[in-house]
């Protein structure tokens, strides 16, 4: 479809239909946000949101602590998703036609990517990129850091729960070593 003109969102039955994309990994309230903005845009908004397949994700950006299972679920019940489709890596005017995308709505700073300073120069050229606006003080990347933070703590719970050492991907003497910390706090 050769979009020349979009609907203006005031009619049920022709909405604007908006393109969101991401990995959505640990999907948080940021995510969440982030999709009503786009949700928000105009009155009547059908939601396109793609979901970057694994192996993309792998290779451009490193392992996933969700699964591709996760990653979908998660949006399939946020209740700003209209439709869910497999993200492309890299976002062009063509695929937006090929979904019926009018606009692409995602956070405004450069997209870097290879030699390409930002992936979405060319739609926001094109008059169909609509900026939204991160949710400062959550990420995916802040959830890891907070977890990494507290490793020992969350190694002793585990531990406490009955995981064994090659679940928490440890050594047998720092199982033990954590098994003796356990009992010494429960004296």
């Amino acid at each position: 479809m050769n979009v020349k003109t979009f609907p203006d969102g005031n009619d049920p039955n022709n909405p604007v239909r908006i393109y969101m994309d991401g990995v959505f990994d640990m999907f948080h309230h940021g995510h969440a946000r982030l999709l009503k903005q786009g949700k928000e845009k105009f009155k009547h908004v059908h939601l396109i949101v793609g979901v970057c397949l694994q192996e993309d994700v792998e290779k451009n950006k490193g392992i996933t602590l969700s699964t591709r299972y996760e990653r979908l679920e998660a949006i399939k019940h946020c209740k700003w998703a209209d439709e869910i489709v497999d993200a492309p890596w890299v976002t062009t005017i063509e695929f937006m036609d090929s979904i019926n995308a009018h606009y692409v709505a995602r956070d405004s700073e450069p997209y870097p990517y290879m030699d390409i300073a930002d992936l979405y120069a060319p739609i926001k050229e094109a008059g169909r990129f609509l900026p939204t606006t991160r949710t400062e003080g959550i990420s995916t990347t802040d959830i890891i850091m907070r977890v990494i933070r507290d490793y020992e703590f969350y190694v002793k719970r585990n531990v406490k729960r009955g995981c064994t050492a090659e679940e928490l991907n440890i050594t047998k003497e720092k199982y033990e070593e954590v098994k003796k910390q356990i009992a010494l706090d429960e004296e």
